[in-house]
This record gives structure tokens, sequence and C-alpha cells, in this order.
């Protein structure tokens, strides 16, 4: 059993129309409710829900505080790779744009590393291109290993793996995995993945059943907001979310909201989400999950990561290069996108401070050193 055998038992269509028909009243009662369902969800996130948004705000902003308090946690990402066989049309890795790659060596590695730690940060993602001969769960194990001393969490976001690969990593301190669906809808999904083997929709859809059995500490979620409807991918994966929870209730959860963004090869977005549209989605989330990370990345402006983060947000990218080497500049090589906020993490910071939260460089110890 996995969550590609429970989404079957959806229509893609059919979750569409149940969302686009939410009336007012339909939203006035999910949020008078404590606890909401998929249904009330549904209507949260609907065209009726618009009318609500300060509704949502204020009450996203309540219980995000009264499970987290007023604590946003800082991470960095680190691309290691920009290597990748598959041929993703929105993404800038993909194979078929003719840029030299870039593979980090331990050296390039502790270079990158040193310049991170210069902005304070103690918590690191690692970013990969999806090639499963250069840089598989070896070559993630020897970078893992290269800065195991140097940072107190380990994340990754690379291609799907399998269990065991999943569990080697794990015992050698992996924290989180990042995975993202793209989008749930199988009919098109073949569209934006016409080959590699990203382009096996049930074997990327049953990732995160493998890193719940493999014991991954932390899950990561999302969709790529503008392949479809944000709002029918949305209550997919909010489906996906309310799976793992109850399927492997030891691990914990994020959700992460990546819109397309300007990128090598040019690609349009289908579907328009806007930054209203983004809060929505946002603050109905966190009605629908009280315990969930939500995370922002510098894919999104300044003025809206500012704005959001008392919204419902719990974590903030920062100084982020999104090409392997960016950090300490040794050479140009290819990026998967562009960044929106350019500041400093110590900007971030101090802005984080100026609105009475607190900036949270460190919170987990290595256990691999206890």
């Amino acid at each position: 059993m996995s969550f590609y055998n429970e989404i079957q038992k959806y229509n893609w269509e059919e979750v569409k129309d149940q969302i686009y028909s939410k009336t007012t009243d339909d939203v006035k009662r999910a949020l008078q409710k404590e606890k909401i369902d998929l249904h009330d969800f549904q209507a949260l996130i609907s065209p009726a829900g618009t009318e609500y948004l300060e509704i949502m705000a204020q009450k996203s902003m309540h219980l995000t505080q009264k499970r987290f308090g007023k604590c946003i946690q800082m991470y960095i990402p680190l691309y290691i790779s920009n290597s990748c066989t598959n041929t993703c049309v929105y993404c800038g890795f993909n194979c078929k744009n003719e840029f030299e790659r870039k593979i980090l060596n331990r050296s390039d590695l502790i270079d990158e590393a040193k310049e991170i730690k210069k902005l304070g940060f103690e918590h690191i993602l690692l970013v990969s291109g999806e090639d499963q001969k250069r840089c598989g769960s070896a070559y993630i194990s020897e970078m893992m290993d290269t800065i195991k001393d140097d940072f107190s969490l380990i994340s990754l976001e690379a291609q799907p793996l399998e269990v065991d690969e999943y569990e080697k990593l794990t015992h050698k301190g992996l924290h989180t995995v990042y995975i993202y669906q793209e989008t749930y809808n199988e009919s098109n999904y073949k569209k934006y993945h016409p080959a590699g083997k990203k382009s096996n929709f049930q074997f990327r859809l049953e990732t995160p059943d493998r890193l719940g059995q493999a014991g991954v500490h932390k899950v990561g979620l999302g969709c790529l907001l503008g392949l479809e409807d944000w709002r029918v991918d949305s209550f997919f994966t909010a489906l996906h979310l309310q799976y793992l929870e109850k399927t492997y209730w030891k691990s914990k959860y994020s959700i992460s909201f990546p819109r397309l963004r300007p990128h090598t090869g040019g690609f349009q977005p289908n579907y328009e989400t806007s930054q209203k549209d983004l809060v929505q989605l946002i603050t109905a989330y966190r009605l629908f999950n009280h315990h969930v990370e939500i995370s922002l990345s510098t894919r999104e402006s300044e003025q809206f990561r500012d704005n959001m983060l008392k919204l419902g947000a719990t974590s903030f990218s920062a100084g982020s290069k999104t090409n392997p080497g960016g950090y300490s500049n040794k050479e140009e090589s290819l990026e998967q996108f562009s960044i929106n906020d350019d500041r400093s993490p110590a900007e971030i910071a101090e802005m984080i401070q100026s609105k009475g939260y607190e900036v949270v460089w460190k919170d987990w110890d290595n256990f691999m050193q206890l």
C-alpha cells in the first residue's frame, strides 16, 4: 500500500469541481471549526475563500504562534551539482540546456561550507540535480561526510532514492529530505517530464513512502505552483500530508510553496499564482494542519516575505545561491532558477527581529556527534 493507491480513488476534474463549487457558507462553516477536514480545506482554498483572507490570516497567525512561538528558523541551500539526466521543461537544470555542468568535489564543498559558516548558518540543505550515475547516494554520502562536523543539521533535496539508500544516509546523520511532486495531475505529468527517471510519476509519488519506511526524521512536501491549477494541486498535497502523518506518524513534515521563477529555457507558467493566492494557500494550510512547518524561500519578494512572517511561515532561506560554487564565487555555473529576495542573511535576520520575532540559527544538535 502506498499513496499511489490512495490517489487512484480521486479524479482530478471531480476534485476541481468540488473546490470551485464551494460557497461562502462552506467557508464560514470551516472558519468556525477548531479542526478542519479536507472538505473544509477545499472551501478555504476555493474562489469563495478569497473574501475571508483577513479572518484566515488572523487565525493562522494565532495558531502559528501557539504552536511555534515567535521563532523563525534560518536555512540556506548549498547546490552540490547541476548535472541532471531529466528533461523537465520548467527547470534550468534540464539536460538539454547546453551549458557546462558542475559537480562539486570535496575541496569545492569545503570552500562553499566555509563561506556559508561565515554567514552564521548551522542548518544546511544540500541540493543536487538528478543524476543517479554521477551524483547518486554514494556521492551524497561523501558530501555529507565532508561537512558533517561543520553543521548541526543536514537536509537533502535530490533525486528519489530507494529505502535502503535513505536508511544509510539517515544513519550518517541525514535529518530531512525535501521531495516535490511538482504536480499531482498524472494525466499531464509526462508533458512536463518527458524523459529521464523523473518521468515515472508513480516512482516519484511513492518517494515519501520510502522516506517514512526508512525512518527519516522530517519529510518536506510541495507542488510547483504554475504547472497546473494551484487549488487542485494543493488539495492533493494536503491529502498526501494527511496520508503520511497517519501512516508514518514518527516523522515530522513541512510544506514549501515553490512558484515558477525565470530560468534558462524560459518556460512560462500555465497557471498564474498571485501573491494573494499564496496568502490564501499558506493560511489555509495552517488552519488545516496546526503542526506542519511552512517554509518560504528566496523565490518570493522581499515585501511578500516580510508580510508573511507573522501569517504562518516558520522557516526562511536567506542569501541563497542556486548554482554550484555560488558562495565561494570561483566561477560561473548554471543556476536552477533566479532568486527574488537577494538580501543578505544579516539583513533578513534584522528584519525578523524588528518584527518582534527570534531568529533561530540552530535548534538541533547533530545526534551523530552526541
